[in-house]
């Protein structure tokens, strides 16, 4: 019997709508809206340490941007629709119900390789990653494409009818639109070197957006975020993740890099400080793109590429916190394509 193959990340991209949409242009789009509504000059700024977002077009969906930065990613890398073995579509947002939205995005790029989603919120895609892991270590793919897309920004748009439906959409007003993608690769060196979950299931009512085809009496989305109640659901889980550290033999301080699901300014702090890894070891990217959901993690990683704070061999952990609720680490060693 032949050993299971290891897995690593070898290219990263990401896909970032030209449109920027300040804090003071959403606050003013809601006053538009809900007239009868108070909403403070500088709140999100105030609030959430919010300046600006991306924008995509209006016509534009989840699919569009995650084969934009699936294309992307293809190209820089001189790799043909036949070079993917398996297409994984893990989003918060998704085109349709059925069928599964990869198919649309394996349609934009050309690939004829098997697809499917997978969908946990703001984790989708660290769920993508290791189920992908597993399937290349058993030898089923060598090369797997993880692709989102999200349209965070079009929650924004729903009305608020008086001011505790406002304070439950106050964080969507934050949420940004990016396309991200990752390849996955076959390797003699372990780049994956380990993944942990946390999860308290009994927190999901804490965050939650209807399904207009199956919610009786919800024609559209309706969307309610508790602060408070989300923060609760998540209370020791980020101590007890990075705990995984340990059983792997490391600790915060051997990190090179931390990429943390960003969904506030002093969120991102917090968390940091809880676990014992200084602020100048993350990427800061909520201000000026808001909360991008799965395209979170990417993002920091390609940001980090760009900023050259990487190079071959540099210890990253990807930290991951979601609705439901759910926590989870990666820990990745970086080996980039050497092309």
């Amino acid at each position: 019997m032949t050993e299971p193959r290891c897995s690593t990340i070898r290219r990263v991209a990401v896909h970032v709508p030209p449109h920027r949409q300040t804090g003071t242009e959403i606050e003013d789009e809601v006053r538009f809206r809900s007239p009868g509504l108070r909403l403070l000059p500088g709140l999100l700024r105030q609030m959430y340490g919010f300046e600006e977002r991306r924008v995509a077009p209006a016509d534009a969906l989840p699919s569009d941007l995650a084969a934009a930065a699936a294309g992307r990613l293809l190209d820089e890398g001189g790799l043909g629709p036949d070079a993917v073995d398996l297409l994984i579509f893990a989003s918060a947002s998704e085109d349709l119900e059925e069928p599964a939205t990869a198919h649309v995005v394996a349609a934009q790029l050309g690939l004829r390789a098997p697809v499917f989603d997978v969908q946990n919120a703001c984790n989708g895609l660290l769920n993508a990653l290791e189920v992908a892991d597993a399937l290349i270590r058993a030898g089923r793919y060598r090369r797997v494409l993880i692709a989102t897309g999200e349209r965070g920004s079009r929650l924004s748009r729903l009305p608020a009818r008086d001011r505790h439906e406002l304070a439950l959409l106050l964080p969507a007003l934050t949420l940004g639109d990016m396309g991200a993608a990752l390849l996955l690769e076959a390797s003699d060196r372990p780049g994956l070197l380990g993944i942990h979950w946390c999860t308290n299931s009994s927190g999901w009512r804490a965050a939650t957006i209807t399904n207009p085809y199956f919610s009786p009496g919800a024609p559209v989305p309706r969307v309610r975020f508790d602060s408070q109640a989300l923060a609760a659901s998540f209370a020791g889980m980020e101590k007890n993740v990075m705990g995984a550290l340990h059983e792997w033999g490391r600790k915060p301080g051997d990190l090179d890099l931390v990429c943390v699901h960003q969904a506030s300014v002093p969120f991102t702090r917090t968390i940091l400080g809880s676990i014992g890894v200084a602020e100048d070891k993350a990427v800061a990217t909520f201000a000026r793109y808001g909360n991008v959901a799965t395209a979170s993690l990417p993002l920091q990683l390609a940001e980090a590429a760009r900023e050259n704070r990487l190079c071959p061999g540099s210890l990253v952990a990807f930290l991951g916190l979601a609705s439901g609720a759910s926590a989870g680490v990666l820990l990745m060693e970086w080996q980039p394509d050497p092309a």
